[in-house]
């Protein structure tokens, strides 16, 4: 963590692990409905919610209540009220459109955000059998196991991952002329449908970088703060600090991060 961090490091990986128990239970109770009948309405264009999101969402708001009561709480489906000081920020199916369809890539994913800095966070994808937990600048953990990002310097070979946005009616934000100009650059491209996961795969060295536009906090923060705890460099699309409320993000393995960016300007 740096000096300016509200934890110490002891503390920080402590409350990491709480979060990592967390979504622990709420995946338990997001798995026990998947590849089931669901309710599904939708609360916006192309934006699904099932009954699972609320029920997990309520679940971690318990838990996480019970075991850091002097923390806020927002998460995507019920919001919260967010104070000056760190702050939980819960995706209780991370993937909804996956998860309503049976596709395994969706996740829980919990994150503690302190201002515009991600801190720490965990997020598992329990129907893939996965979990990563970690603190931003000290550490990161893929199924208990430290995990770092890829070592790749040749863009020619990356393997990058990116989304696209629920409105896609627009250039650029559409990322859809990003897309060509990447793939036609690099060894592939996968569009899986969870941001965390995303980010988590670059921490962990599978992706050798992500990129995409226009995500929410709560898709971000634990997937951030993973990938800082494993070495990845982030910021916005133009190479600044990152705006995680935004969602305008490039996370890479560092080595790659100048030329992502210059493709992204150019396209």
């Amino acid at each position: 963590m740096s000096r300016t961090a509200p934890f110490d490091a002891d503390d920080a990986l402590r409350l990491a692990q709480v979060a990592l128990m967390v979504a622990r239970q709420a995946g338990a109770l997001a798995l026990s409905g998947y590849r089931k009948p669901h309710r599904i309405t939708e609360k916006g264009e192309k934006d699904l919610v099932t009954e699972f999101d609320l029920s997990t969402e309520r679940l971690v708001r318990e838990l996480l209540s019970k075991q850091t009561p002097q923390i806020p709480v927002f998460g995507e489906e019920e919001g919260g009220n967010v104070g000056e000081g760190p702050v939980w920020y819960c995706d209780p199916i991370d993937g909804t459109a996956n998860y309503a369809h049976g596709h395994p890539f969706w996740a829980v994913s919990i994150g503690l955000m302190s201002a515009s800095r991600a801190l720490l966070g965990a997020v598992t994808a329990p129907a893939l059998g996965i979990e990563w937990h970690g603190v931003a600048e000290q550490c990161a953990y893929r199924n208990a196991e430290p995990c770092r990002v890829s070592r790749r310097t040749d863009f020619g070979s990356a393997l990058v991952a990116t989304g696209f946005p629920r409105k896609r009616d627009a250039a650029p934000d559409n990322n859809f002329d990003s897309f060509i100009a990447v793939k036609k650059r690099v060894q592939g491209v996968r569009r899986c449908g969870s941001a965390s996961i995303d980010v988590c795969l670059v921490a962990d060295g599978t992706y050798d970088a992500f990129w995409e536009r226009k995500l929410s906090t709560w898709d971000l923060a634990a997937g951030v703060a993973i990938a800082l705890g494993a070495g990845a460099q982030v910021t916005d699309l133009a190479g600044g600090a990152p705006d995680l409320s935004n969602g305008h993000v490039v996370v890479s393995n560092a080595h790659l991060h100048a030329h992502l960016l210059r493709v992204l300007a150019a396209d």
